[in-house]
């Protein structure tokens, strides 16, 4: 059984002794913690925290825990029931909250849950702040209301209409245009809560064949959940018979976008930023974000429409915090994840649907062609595994030396810049391995830069 505490929330496996999974006991420590913490640090008023979750076979329980925890350190809690990553970050920001706690494992198998803590913008927590909040728990450092101060529940179910509604008043998604496309849309929601959403955001664009797979919401995932192409074979096989003109598969909370082909083939989850990027750019000039990890196909599409392209460390709170220093107008990462200050700063898969589709109704071209016109990159992942007493810090020091010659970005872990490729190795915050993704014009070579790195570090040729 797991339980990995990090900056961006508590997330472990169901069952097992408290402090080995993700017991009652940990969700009631961590959620006492987090509101001592938004208790000490809000600038708001209203003394309300929004909590929200995906289907997961453990959401009630969990959801039962952390709003009775709520309610007992005599916070008010609007419980907005099912709702993805992305309606719940907006749920707080329209509610004046003081923050909010999503109840998802991601793209983590059923066995997973976790609590996502957010700051009263709808944001996630920076480093500083959930170290402090991992330091409140461990220091037990928190106090329960008398019973004249506990604090009350109020349900809210209509925070997935108001987020479709705010994706259709974006000014730059035409549901008219995707009206008379008439699009076939397929859609694989891995029987969460994208299930629900998706199909609805999808009929409110206007498109009337919408063909469902995995969209009960049922927590019981018909395949691994992570949207990456191993796992997606099934609506794969259903487009390659030619039924529709594109797919859409998300991820539990509804936070990454990965797209089908009419073909079958994957668009890349890479890309999915990319084309929406190159719509936005083509109306609305101005700065683009990525992580260090994530293609460069978004620097090289940014540079062609005459605009800067930046580079953060991998983590959404990191990408956005870069944007606001850039005054991008459109970011995340390379795992399908969109973030759309004009909607909000967060990834929204909702957002990435409404604007991929308008950019195809307005280009008049199948996915397949669309995708032909964006820069040709695959990444290939690595990892090299160590002993927990091997200074991982002193390895990478010792790789940023050894290519000193090249470019080198060092805001996390390193990250190598050659002419017709990269390679960026992060340790890891939970295993002691170094992660090392590479990326090139093909995968095979994409796979011998890794490679070629993962033999210098262990056959110590620095």
């Amino acid at each position: 059984m797991s339980l990995i505490k990090s900056i961006s929330g508590i997330r472990g496996t169901i069952g097992s002794r408290p402090g080995e999974g993700l017991s009652p006991l940990d969700i009631v420590k961590f959620t006492a913690a987090y509101a001592t913490f938004i208790r000490k640090n809000t600038t708001k008023t209203s003394n309300t925290i929004v909590v929200g979750r995906d289907a997961r076979l453990s959401g009630m329980m969990v959801n039962n825990i952390v709003v009775g925890t709520l309610i007992s350190m005599g916070f008010d809690v609007v419980n907005i029931g099912l709702a993805t990553t992305p309606t719940t970050e907006i749920a707080v920001v329209e509610e004046g909250a003081c923050g909010g706690i999503i109840l998802t494992a991601s793209h983590n198998p059923k066995q997973w849950n976790a609590l996502k803590l957010l700051n009263e913008l709808g944001e996630f927590l920076n480093d500083a702040q959930g170290k402090e909040v991992l330091r409140i728990a461990e220091a037990e450092e928190y106090e329960f209301a008398e019973v004249d101060n506990l604090g009350h529940e109020f349900t809210n179910n209509t925070y997935t209409r108001r987020h479709i509604e705010k994706v259709l008043a974006l000014d730059l998604v035409d549901v008219n245009a995707i009206k008379k496309a008439n699009f076939t849309v397929a859609v694989d929601a891995v029987n969460s809560v994208g299930g629900i959403v998706i199909p609805q955001l999808l009929r409110a664009l206007g498109v009337k064949k919408v063909i469902e797979l995995n969209c009960e919401p049922n927590g019981k995932f018909a395949h691994t959940p992570e949207p990456i192409p191993e796992n997606l074979t099934g609506i794969s096989n259903l487009l390659k018979g030619g039924v529709a003109d594109v797919g859409f598969v998300v991820d539990p909370d509804v936070d990454r976008l990965a797209i089908v082909m009419e073909n079958g083939e994957m668009f890349v989850e890479e890309y999915t930023l990319v084309a929406v990027a190159d719509y936005i750019l083509s109306k609305t000039p101005g700065a683009t974000v990525s992580n260090l990890s994530s293609s460069r196909a978004l620097r090289d599409v940014t540079v062609a429409h005459g605009c800067s392209y930046s580079a953060s460390a991998v983590g959404e709170v990191n990408v956005v915090t870069k944007m606001k220093e850039t005054s991008a107008v459109i970011g995340g990462e390379g795992n399908g994840g969109v973030i759309y200050p004009a909607a909000h700063y967060g990834r929204d898969a909702l957002v990435g649907v409404a604007l991929f589709l308008t950019l195809l109704a307005k280009s008049g071209k199948k996915v397949s062609e669309l995708k032909k016109q964006y820069p040709a990159y695959a990444i290939a992942k690595n990892k090299v595994e160590l002993t927990p007493e091997v200074n991982v810090d002193a390895i990478l020091k010792a790789i940023k030396t050894k290519y000193a010659s090249e470019k080198i970005t060092d805001i996390d872990g390193v990250k190598i810049d050659f002419k017709d490729s990269w390679v960026h190795l992060r340790k890891s915050n939970t295993e002691p391995i170094i992660r090392i993704y590479s990326e090139a014009k093909t995968l095979e070579e994409a796979q011998a830069l890794g490679e070629s790195i993962k033999n210098v570090i262990i056959n110590k040729e620095y």
